[in-house]
């Protein structure tokens, strides 16, 4: 169906596909380089494929996409009627997704505003969401921008990784911080803050970094009217575990999604990554 303002995200949003048929949402896929083979996240390497290649230590690096894939979206959105394009990446601090789609949105045939959402994950998908709905109202441009910022701006996300080692390699985090953690034998809970990863705190074992992810969780949710999500990698009864004791734990839960991140994000956290993401409406 089409719409005056479409919605492109990007692969990292993990947003269910049933969401992104029913709100018309596409998502631009990054790159997944394992090895020598250059694959599409999302479609052409599944998640469990890459936490099998870590743990071999097969080299995984990432990329973002060209400019020309998202000048082809924007080109498919104007073509099938849409006025104006909303384009919402994950932070600009963490890959280079978001300078290739301002790239390609200078040559649109239609008004295209991108956004650094300063998110990843369902934090990005619940900004998508909120840009979507508020389109399917009846809003501009304009106020799909302000509704998937005022989403952004509320929104927190945290996880655990088992070890710092993979977001190290990749640039993620400082060297520092990985060395401190890895000598001091912690499991690190880490937050999305200014669009950067940041260490939060620093746990004796993973069943107490979990028991301390759940707490933080629910205490940020308070009472309030909140969505969220929990992802993982390769650790689907982490994450079942966790899920229903948010569910037990949050008054105000209006929507609760459960999903294994993709390549892309999985390649700098490494298996057994948890998190979680508190979007208030």
């Amino acid at each position: 169906m089409s719409r005056h303002v479409a919605i492109v995200t990007d692969s990292t949003a993990y947003l269910p596909l049933e969401a992104m048929e029913r709100h018309g949402i596409t998502a631009v896929p990054l790159t997944v380089v394992l090895g020598d083979q250059a694959l599409e996240d999302g479609t052409e390497i599944s998640a469990r494929s890459l936490a099998v290649a870590l743990q071999k230590r097969r080299p995984v690096t990432t990329s973002r996409p060209s400019p020309e894939v998202f000048a082809a979206e924007y080109r498919a959105a104007a073509e099938a009627g849409s006025t104006g394009i909303v384009s919402l990446h994950l932070s600009a601090e963490i890959s280079g997704t978001y300078d290739a789609a301002l790239l390609a949105a200078k040559d649109a045939q239609v008004p295209v505003r991108v956004v650094d959402t300063g998110m990843v994950a369902m934090a990005l998908g619940f900004c998508a969401l909120a840009a979507a709905e508020t389109a399917e109202a009846g809003g501009s441009l304009d106020e799909a921008v302000a509704a998937a910022e005022k989403r952004a701006a509320g929104t927190s996300a945290y996880f655990y990784v088992d070890t710092l080692d993979y977001l190290r390699r990749g640039g993620r985090i400082g060297a520092t911080q990985a060395l401190l953690g890895s000598a001091l034998a912690v499991k690190p809970l880490l937050q999305l803050d200014g669009g950067r990863i940041e260490l939060l705190e620093k746990v004796r074992t993973a069943s107490k970094a979990i028991a301390r992810l759940e707490e933080i969780v629910a205490e940020r949710a308070g009472s309030s009217r909140v969505d969220i999500a929990v992802h993982h990698l390769a650790a689907p009864e982490r994450a079942e575990r966790l899920a229903e004791r948010l569910r037990e734990r949050v008054p105000g839960l209006i929507d609760l999604h459960v999903s294994e991140v993709g390549a892309v994000i999985g390649a700098h956290t490494g298996p057994g990554l948890l998190g979680a993401v508190v979007s208030p409406r």
